[in-house]
């Protein structure tokens, strides 16, 4: 599925899980989304199950969002507790729209609580998540969940993901590997169909302890310790006294530390001439994007600014940027520092979502499923790859990931289908219905803020969006919008229309995309954008 398609079918309103291989354009999609909505005045929440993926998307952890913190299992009495949290609560009941990134590495028990969460929030209804539009985003051939238990469950074995019963719309579009050998092996790992020749291939890139590497090529390592001895040693190799960047911070304390936390630039900066160093935010218009490379030439006369000249040869005066958490069009929290870090050495699992045109790694002590996949598909081309040593383990993913894999894909390939049967006028209406039911104003010009609701026009008249409610009810198949005949469901005041079978049998899969997502059914060309009820 294309990005084009994946973002058409989420502004029909319906529950999404974005998934791709690394590279597809997954935040991409995501922030496009959030523009869409912004620009409409919908409010929506934009979350991660780890602090650093929440940074990249302007928000905050799905954990400090929902208000469930770190708590995994509790009982009533300290549920009704977690739900006095009169931020937390406000959240839930204003979002139209819920999006968590990185859903590979949450726990299918607290991804349940915070669903039951959001549920007793939004009234008790029995409609997953209490109506909201649910986004999961993300890879399970990447980085597992990690429970503070024994065993921990990916969100998908769930049987909240089962009632939720999301899209899937599997992106196929690559924009970060240029390596048709590298894109081949990172997909026989994914298949787990790894050759002999393809292990070759990548065991062609080790190189030897005494073989000169290039010193501002970032190293990739399975552990912090070895990060941090190796970027303290290089830069304490470097003459001359270091200048230090601070970090500047302001804002409500927990999404605060969530922001520092998440944030890959440090809040002591250490920087000398000659250091080795990794742009950590993007900014194209500038010259660089998260994940370039450079070495620091000098320091700009008066600001005393670091000067670095990247691997294409620009030099760059890097001056402080900014991170923020928002919530809908408020900033709740902001930090301010350059946009730096060291890059002899960083963890695979900060990585992740950084692209680089080359690395130096250890895959020796991989000690989990897809830390190796994760690192290999950092880098654009196999040649950018250089091997401090290997583990057969490195190759190695997840047998149950492998498994719903291929019904993810064949879940997608069915959307794909079902959605592109659609005629434009029924896909506009399914839009617009998703509009309505969220208050949406029409798309104000571009630059021009405000708070949700209607829009006013220049004679003060209110814009209203208008859609076709006709029954859509014809040819004896009923395609379901957010719009529909049936019984209505109002929580906290929002409309939530849910057709009379969700209602009488809110568990049930009610279209037949699902039931093959499922496997109980055959494949179909109907569309039901209202699957999140």
């Amino acid at each position: 599925m294309t990005q084009d398609q994946a973002f058409a079918i989420l502004k029909t309103g319906a529950s999404v899980f974005l998934t791709g291989e690394a590279g597809a354009g997954k935040t991409h999609v995501v922030n496009r989304y959030a523009d869409y909505l912004r620009g409409r005045g919908i409010s929506y929440a934009m979350t991660a199950s780890t602090g650093i993926a929440a940074t990249h998307l302007r928000g905050t952890t799905i954990h400090s969002w929902s208000g469930v913190g770190v708590h995994a299992d509790i009982d009533d009495d300290g549920f009704r507790n977690l739900a006095k949290n009169r931020v937390a609560v406000r959240r839930i009941r204003e979002a139209k729209v819920l999006v968590i990134d990185e859903i590979s590495m949450l726990d299918a028990q607290v991804f349940s609580l915070v669903e039951r969460m959001c549920r007793y929030v939004r009234g008790g209804t029995s409609v997953p998540f209490g109506g909201l539009q649910v986004v999961l985003v993300g890879d399970f051939f990447q980085l597992p969940p990690v429970s503070k238990g024994d065993v921990s469950r990916f969100a998908f074995e769930s049987q909240v993901w089962d009632a939720l019963d999301p899209i899937v719309c599997y992106l196929s579009e690559q924009h970060r590997q240029e390596d048709p050998i590298l894109l081949d092996i990172l997909s026989a790992i994914r298949r787990d169909e790894l050759s002999e020749s393809h292990a070759e291939s990548v065991r062609g890139r080790l190189i030897g302890p005494d073989e000169f590497l290039d010193e501002g090529l970032p190293r990739l390592f399975t552990h912090n310790a070895d990060v941090d001895r190796m970027n303290d040693i290089a830069l304490a190799r470097l003459p001359g006294k270091a200048l230090v960047f601070h970090m500047s911070s302001r804002g409500s304390e927990k999404p605060l530390g969530t922001l520092v936390r998440g944030c890959l630039s440090p809040q002591r900066l250490s920087l000398k001439e000659g250091a080795s160093v990794m742009f950590t935010k993007n900014n194209p218009d500038d010259g660089y994007v998260n994940g370039t490379l450079g070495t620091v030439v000098g320091f700009a006369a008066t600001s005393r600014l670091p000067i670095v000249r990247t691997r294409t040869r620009k030099s760059i005066v890097v001056e402080p940027t900014e991170w923020v958490v928002e919530e809908g069009e408020e900033v709740i929290a902001r930090i301010r520092q350059v946009p730096l870090r060291l890059a002899w050495a960083m963890t695979i699992h900060k990585s992740q979502g950084v692209s680089l045109d080359a690395a130096v790694m250890d895959l020796s002590r991989v000690f989990e499923y897809g830390q190796g996949y994760v690192a290999l598909s950092r880098v654009r081309t196999l040649s950018g790859i250089s091997l401090l040593g290997i583990s057969d383990r490195a190759f190695m993913t997840h047998p149950s990931v492998r498994t719903r894999d291929i019904v993810f894909r064949e879940a997608s390939n069915a959307a794909e289908t079902a959605y592109g049967s659609r005629t434009e006028e029924e896909r506009k209406r399914d839009e617009e219905a998703f509009l309505i039911l969220c208050g949406a104003r029409e798309k104000r010009e571009q630059g021009n803020e405000g708070k949700c609701g209607d829009e006013k026009g220049k004679k003060g008249k209110k814009k209203k969006i208008r859609v076709d409610r006709t029954d859509m009810t014809r040819s004896g198949k009923n395609i379901r919008t957010p719009i529909c005949r049936g019984k209505t469901t109002r929580t906290h005041g929002s409309a939530r229309f849910i057709s009379a079978a969700r209602i009488s049998a809110p568990s049930r899969r009610c279209s037949a995309v699902s039931r093959e997502v499922s496997g109980r059914g055959s494949k179909s060309s109907e569309w039901n954008p209202s699957r999140n009820g």
